[in-house]
């Protein structure tokens, strides 16, 4: 079943309010999860704030180690979040098959698990559910940190800064969360990710027992047995983990200084955070986003958002100015939005730069000498974006992410000298596109645009 650009295929899990789908991108052949959600449903049970919440926290989120949300879109009846493709299923079906896995292998998901967390943590975002059944594996081991519908951001914390919902799974959930007194979000991920670690390198739960009073009593408790044949350091873990006492329960940091920790440990960088590979338009659960191909579609703005665009309200200096902070240039071009970005790719790759392309954004990566990767080792990184202020006038805006900035400058000035317009032309064109902004104003005259 084809829907929108993807073809849907076979079923990859189901849950309370959807089901995920293998799906694949028509144009490129890229593998994708699709979560689809049901509309209806998510409206009548009144948890249209808490989708939103997670689309919001997945567009936060762009680290190896937690799954990507690279777009989303809906019909009248399905909301549906393109996600990661992870070919290699649940950790916990890893464990359930195999009863428990090695200390070495172990070890590694632990730490990816702990480098994913902290991210997320150090971005205000705490999982609150984590389990095997929420970490995927890849076939070469890597995992990726998923389902984040119970996640809670920094701006949720009360004034006294802790969090006060009780959620989680139960057999995962740290004391302090049952105790309803509020908790601290980072420190009770923690607990989640000793139980995964106990799970791990026993294929059994620390604490488990079919009556939900008897179980929470054990939570609260701290009982478990620590196997004595597990290593020395590996004990010493999990117990420094599951403190029932969450001011002297181990923290990251203490955690990543460890030393059966630290064992063939490399940390993970996390991607550069100008991906052009998410499409940023929020969205609203009750309206309608369209499905149209949105690659080569320029985003169409009125005459107030251009005047906001700028950081000043002298439309005579909006044009071909860079903004203080040396990063965004612009310039008006008569050229169409696809051939905005053909002739950018044309001039950059002279250059030997290389590009990105999708969601109606471009972005230029010149990577270093002898490096084949275009998301951790580029010199200079800039994006390019197109809006539309009528069907033959546009501004092209240029962004560096990080880089040189005087060959940033070099390369906006060659993009800007073949692209851009007549300025003396482009300023009438600009007064003839603002008919809106006359009739709020009244007999304002442009001139007094400066002022409002």
């Amino acid at each position: 079943m084809k829907q929108g650009k993807y073809e849907l295929g076979r079923m990859l899990g189901e849950g309370s309010f959807g089901k995920v789908k293998f799906a694949r991108r028509v144009d490129t052949g890229e593998a994708f999860a699709v979560k689809i959600l049901d509309r209806k449903r998510i409206l009548d049970l009144k948890i249209d704030e808490q989708l939103k919440r997670e689309i919001a926290t997945l567009k936060l989120l762009k680290h190896p180690n937690v799954v990507r949300l690279h777009e989303v879109f809906a019909s009248k009846e399905r909301i549906y979040m393109v996600l990661e493709y992870v070919n290699g299923g649940e950790l916990y079906d890893k464990i359930a098959s195999k009863g428990r896995l090695s200390e070495q292998f172990g070890r590694n998901i632990f730490q990816q698990l702990i480098d994913g967390i902290s991210y997320c943590h150090d971005k205000g975002v705490y999982h609150r559910d984590l389990k095997p059944e929420n970490v995927l594996v890849d076939a070469m081991g890597k995992i990726k940190i998923s389902d984040f519908g119970l996640s809670a951001l920094s701006q949720q914390l009360w004034n006294d800064g802790l969090l006060h919902t009780t959620c989680g799974s139960p057999n995962y959930v740290a004391p302090e969360v049952l105790s309803n007194r509020g908790y601290d979000g980072a420190i009770s991920d923690i607990w989640s990710c000793g139980v995964i670690l106990y799970v791990i390198l026993t294929g059994a739960l620390p604490f488990d027992d079919r009556n939900l009073a008897v179980l929470y009593q054990k939570i609260f408790k701290g009982d478990t047995h620590i196997p004595s044949w597990l290593c020395p350091g590996a004990q010493n873990m999990l117990r420094r983990i599951l403190d029932p006492n969450p001011r002297t329960r181990i923290n990251v940091a203490e955690i990543k200084e460890d030393n059966w920790f630290k064992q063939n440990y490399t940390p993970v960088i996390p991607y550069d955070e100008e991906d052009m590979y998410m499409d940023d338009a929020s969205l609203s659960v009750e309206e309608l986003v369209e499905t149209d191909e949105l690659r080569n579609k320029s985003t169409l703005i009125n005459a107030f958002q251009l005047i906001g665009m700028s950081s000043c309200f002298d439309l005579s200096g909006f044009f071909e100015k860079e903004d203080v902070s040396e990063r965004k240039i612009r310039f008006t071009s008569n050229y169409s939005p696809n051939d905005v970005f053909k002739k950018i790719e044309d001039i950059v790759t002279e250059f030997g730069f290389q590009v990105q392309r999708g969601n109606g954004k471009l972005k230029v990566i010149q990577p270093t000498r002898g490096c084949t990767s275009t998301r951790s080792c580029g010199s200079l990184s800039v994006a390019a974006e197109v809006f539309e202020l009528s069907p033959s006038l546009y501004v092209v805006e240029l962004r560096k992410a990080c880089g040189d900035s005087s060959l940033y400058r070099q390369l906006c000035s060659k993009i800007s000298d073949k692209l851009s317009v007549y300025k003396g032309a482009q300023l009438l064109k600009m007064r003839s596109l603002l008919p809106e902004l006359n009739q709020f104003e009244g007999s304002k005259s442009i001139s007094t645009v400066k002022t409002i």
